[in-house]
């Protein structure tokens, strides 16, 4: 990074780490491109450029060319947001399918990655999640998502490339878990190439893991997964007490560490059926992760273990990884700017709810001027 861009960072965390200011800033942006201000410039030149790798995928290549240059790879991510209309929804679908063409045709995009809300109206989600039963009009609807979805792991398969299901909040994680498990028995009888997503956050998701495994074995093909510890806390816990059933989530960090600690230990068991990418910004798991394949004599590169951490956070995580000779990627999310907002927001208020983390980015900033004062 350059003296400006740690400059921006560190002035972007700061804001970041302020509640209110983060509150204002998330408004005003929003009301001002919903009139048209001239705003676009201000947001691509501070958030945007901290979390996102363009608007486009040829710019977002730039991106990926550059952390390639440290032995990063990239993981793009089109992150737009809340689309409806099955319009839209083919045309995440389609965005979708050129990021695979493009990691077809370079060896710095190592997986794909895709919201399954990006190619299926969210209620739908929640409805097969529920069991409930659908009418004619749904059922058309749920036949076009399913369609979709092969659409995106026939072409990750053909390509080569995995590709990763990102994981929903938990009253539509159910229809996404089902459709998961029926791509990976399908895709992955040689290696895996579909990865399902695992919130460890949530206190049954441990025990998921084991029986995804299990799953796995007696049908014959290989586990993908992603382990991550969550992104949907306070939603969850709202939620539970709105509607009075009790809270998926664990009743605090300690138990959420625990069971990613040892979820990271049984994938190391069972790297046989097993794939798994290390989705944290923990240093801790991330060195226990190392230390785990280190026990057993596997190579850094061992192709069946990645670490991925988000572009613009734990680059201490990322950069010191992928120079020790691990796989590292960084997901790159990418989409104009207007579309992607939502996104930006999102990044902005986690980052405000976890105080840590920005507290910790932003002394490692601080730390990295000074060292170059000096």
């Amino acid at each position: 990074m350059s003296d400006r861009d740690l400059w921006q960072a560190q002035w972007l965390f700061r804001i970041i780490g302020n509640p209110a200011l983060t509150a204002i800033g998330s408004n005003l942006s929003k009301a001002a491109l919903w009139l048209h201000l001239p705003v676009k410039g201000l947001i691509k030149a501070t958030i945007f450029k901290q979390f996102c790798g363009g608007e486009t995928i040829t710019e977002s290549l730039k991106t990926a060319e550059r952390l390639a240059r440290s032995g990063v790879g990239t993981i793009l991510d089109h992150s737009v947001e809340g689309q409806e209309d099955d319009d839209a929804l083919d045309h995440t679908t389609d965005e979708i399918l050129r990021t695979i063409d493009a990691a077809r045709q370079r060896t710095d995009i190592p997986f794909c990655v895709f919201k399954p809300s990006g190619i299926s109206p969210v209620q739908l989600l929640t409805d097969v999640s529920d069991g409930k039963k659908l009418d004619t009009e749904d059922q058309r609807e749920w036949n076009l998502v399913q369609g979709r979805l092969e659409r995106i792991c026939a072409a990750a398969a053909n390509a080569g490339v995995p590709v990763l299901i990102d994981a929903e909040e938990s009253w539509m994680q159910v229809a996404i878990d089902a459709m998961a498990d029926a791509m990976m028995a399908r895709f992955n009888t040689e290696r895996a190439i579909v990865f399902n997503t695992v919130q460890l956050y949530r206190h049954d998701r441990l025990a998921f893991l084991k029986a995804s495994h299990a799953k796995a074995v007696a049908g014959g093909y290989h586990l993908g997964v992603k382990l991550v510890r969550g992104a949907y806390m306070e939603k969850e816990r709202d939620r539970a007490e709105d509607r009075g059933y009790p809270s998926p989530i664990h009743v605090d960090k300690a138990a959420v560490d625990r069971d990613y600690d040892d979820a990271l230990r049984y994938c190391a068991e069972h790297l046989d059926r097993i794939a798994v990418c290390v989705g944290t910004h923990n240093e801790q798991s991330t060195l226990l992760m190392a230390r785990l394949m280190h026990d057993k004599g596997l190579p850094h590169d061992d192709k069946r273990v990645w670490y991925a951490q988000l572009l613009g956070m734990s680059d201490n995580i990322s950069f010191n990884m992928a120079a020790a000779g691990y796989n590292v990627a960084k997901y790159v999310p990418y989409g104009p700017v207007r579309e992607v907002l939502p996104y930006l927001i999102r990044r902005a208020n986690e980052n405000t709810s976890a105080r840590g983390q920005t507290g910790r980015e932003l002394g490692l900033i601080m730390a990295e001027r000074k060292r170059r004062k000096r």
